[in-house]
Parts: structure tokens; sequence; C-alpha cells
């Protein structure tokens, strides 16, 4: 397996990065100045009973939705940002009667606190400023879309309409369509940015497209669980929004890994677990297919798959049941989706391998993968072992 190269992807950033000394500061800002609202309001409606509630309540009720608002996109944002606001304008009517310096030093402690928490939930550009740059809009953008993904919703998001109302080409997969194909079509055709409305599976091979092209790419989030969104940093549930990314954006190089001549941008799964997913069941019930084929392939007599791989140190390693490589280094939480990764632009694979030594060890295996605890559970030593390390790609 290999990551061959990177592919310039327009409109995301890194996903979850590691807390900085700065956003440490200001999320503890954010909390002293609201503790301080609080504070001011207290003395100012100490012996009045009726408007202290009204008052606490208030600045809760703006600094909560100012926080809202930062993290949410299109109508949720809309909605958040009307509380908070409406929510400050009752502040004012309720100390107008009082101090107004009073009044000042609270409303400003609110600003404040929103402030702070705008800082700590941003996301730090020092790592990608290397590789991300502004670029202008999509001269001849074509975005492709998968109806039947996610449960049909691109049809419910509308990126056909929103497609054309920002002037970029929509190309319909139909029964029978080559995916690969319509987005050799649309390079042909002169596209400079070309996206993909759909699944992490269509998401890859549209994407290598992009990559074999050095056309730059655009993940609008229409698939089901759509890992590779999360990572990016994109708002899964706003679909229509990450089509602004035709317009002017950012434009940041990601790692695309590789595991034959086939792309992948989430994992591959080896093993056990392969063959979990394998079954026709697994995706409506996920779980509970798993707690049906597991001890069927690890049990007493089980058919186990027998894995193995060379070490870090170039040597033999004892059988796996389970080898998980990922386009990057995931936070394991669950075998069906792993967790998310704090970069995609590393150049490494993550490798992670679970061996589960007796019958026994099932069910503590299924509780972890049940309950998204399945790195804290394979830490502790107990039931099935774990080891996990990142990689330089190599074939």
């Amino acid at each position: 397996m290999e990551i061959p190269a990177d592919v310039p992807l327009v409109g995301a950033t890194p996903a979850h990065p590691a807390p900085t000394p700065r956003r440490r500061l200001a999320a503890a800002g954010a909390l002293v100045a609201l503790v301080s609202a609080v504070v001011v309001a207290v003395a100012g409606f100490l012996d009045d009973p009726v408007r202290l509630p009204l008052a606490l309540l208030l600045i809760l009720a703006a600094v909560m939705a100012g926080w809202t608002a930062l993290v949410h996109r299109g109508g949720r944002r809309a909605v958040a940002a009307a509380v908070a606001a409406a929510a400050l304008l009752g502040l004012v009517v309720l100390f107008v009667s009082g101090s107004p310096l009073r009044l000042a030093v609270l409303v400003a402690l609110v600003v404040l606190s929103m402030a702070g928490a705008r800082l700590a939930l941003g996301h730090d550009t020092a790592d990608a400023s290397a590789t991300a740059r502004a670029v202008g809009p999509a001269s001849n953008g074509f975005l492709i879309m998968n109806r039947w993904s996610g449960g049909g919703k691109v049809d419910e998001f509308d990126p056909e309409g929103e497609a054309h109302r920002r002037g970029v080409t929509p190309v319909v997969l139909q029964r029978g369509d080559d995916l690969r194909a319509l987005a050799e079509q649309a390079v042909a055709a002169g596209a400079d940015v070309i996206g993909m409305a759909g699944g992490d599976g269509s998401q890859a091979l549209v994407a290598d497209v992009a990559r074999r092209h050095d056309a730059a790419f655009v993940c609008v989030p229409a698939g089901t669980r759509n890992h590779f969104a999360l990572d990016l940093g994109l708002d899964r549930a706003a679909v229509a929004a990450a089509l602004d990314a035709y317009g002017d954006a950012v434009e940041r190089r990601v790692d695309l890994a590789l595991l034959g001549d086939r792309i992948f941008v989430n994992n591959a799964s080896l093993g056990v677990y392969a063959t979990v997913v394998q079954s026709e069941a697994y995706r409506e019930a996920k779980l509970a297919t798993a707690a049906q084929v597991l001890p069927d392939l690890l049990g007493p007599g089980g058919d186990r798959s027998d894995l193995r791989y060379t070490g870090p140190d170039g040597g033999p390693t004892p059988p796996a049941d389970v080898l998980l490589v990922s386009n990057g280094v995931y936070r394991l939480d669950s075998l069906n989706g792993f967790g998310t990764r704090e970069r995609m632009d590393a150049g490494v694979l993550g490798v992670v391998t679970v061996t589960v030594d007796r019958a026994r060890d099932l069910p503590s295996l299924l509780s972890a993968e049940a309950g998204g605890r399945l790195d804290r559970s394979l830490a502790t030593g107990r039931g099935p072992r774990r080891s996990s390390r990142s990689t330089p790609p190599s074939r």
C-alpha cells in the first residue's frame, strides 16, 4: 500500500486539530467572561428575585446561542444568531433602568465570551499554511451526482439546482453509467474543478481522476456516513453549502492512499472484519451482523483468516484477525467507521491490527464496538490485543 500523491482539495480545512496554547487560552477566556457576566448580573439584581433569574437566563441564552452559531452553518446558524441577538436585546431592556456602566460591562463580557469561543473553536491554520492558498472561482466547474447515495440526499438538497445557480455543470449518474468515465469526460471537456456528490467510494474514484489530471476536487457530502467530509472539516448536514467551494475558496492538498491500483480516502480492512463488511445485512444492521458473524469466524473451530504481515523491523509477526490500514492516522473508536483524523496531509498510513486470543474475548470486543470505546478497550490489555502505528507509505 502507498500514498502515491496528493490532490488539490477546494474549500476544506483539516478537522479536529490539536488545540494550540492560543486556543486553550481563548477557551479559558470565554468561560471566565461568562462567569464574570453572571457575577455582574447577580450584583445588579441581588435584591430582585424576579429580574435576577431572567437576567441569568438571557445571559446563558445569548452565550450558548452564540457558541452554537459558531459551529453550524445554514439555517441552524441563522436561528442561533437570531436567538443570541434577541437575548442581548433583552439584557439591554432589562438593565436600561439601572447603571449604564453595569450594562456596558455586561454586554461587553457576553460579546467577549462569544469572541473567545470563536477563536477557541476555530481551526488552526499554521500547519496548513504551507499548502493552503486562496483561489478564485472555477472557470469550468463540473459536479457529478449519485442520486442513490445517502438515501436520496441529492434529491433532498437539490445540488443540481444549486450547481446551475453557481454556473457549475451538473452531471447526474444514471443506472449503468461508468463513474470514472464520466469524470474523465468532464476533464476532457475542460473541467478545472470537479466535484462529487455521493458516498466515500465515489469520492475516492473522482478524486483519483482529479489527481491524475491535476484538477481541483470538491467533496460534497451526499453519502450515508461521509467520513471523508467529516475529517475534512465539512458540515455534513449542509450538503448544498459545499458547493460554495466553486466560488472564491481556499485550496489545499490532502493525501490519497492506494491499495493496488485502487484509491481509498478512508481505510482498507483486511481479515475477519472485511468478511463481516461483505455481508448483505451489514449496511442495515452493522452491530447485529458483527455479533452474528464474528463468533463463527473467531470462535472454536472458526475459519480464521490467518492474516500475516511484516512488522516495522522487517520481521514476521504473529497472525492477526483484523488489519486496518487508513489514509492518515485515526483515533480508533470503532471498526466499522474508525473515529476521526486530525489531519490528512502528513504523508503517512495508519496501521492497526487486532488479535483475539480466545473466544471469550468476543463479548468485550463487541461491547467496545457498540459503545464506541474500542480504543480504550484495546489499550487496557484485557481481551483482544491491538498494535497500532503510523508509517510512511511504501509498496
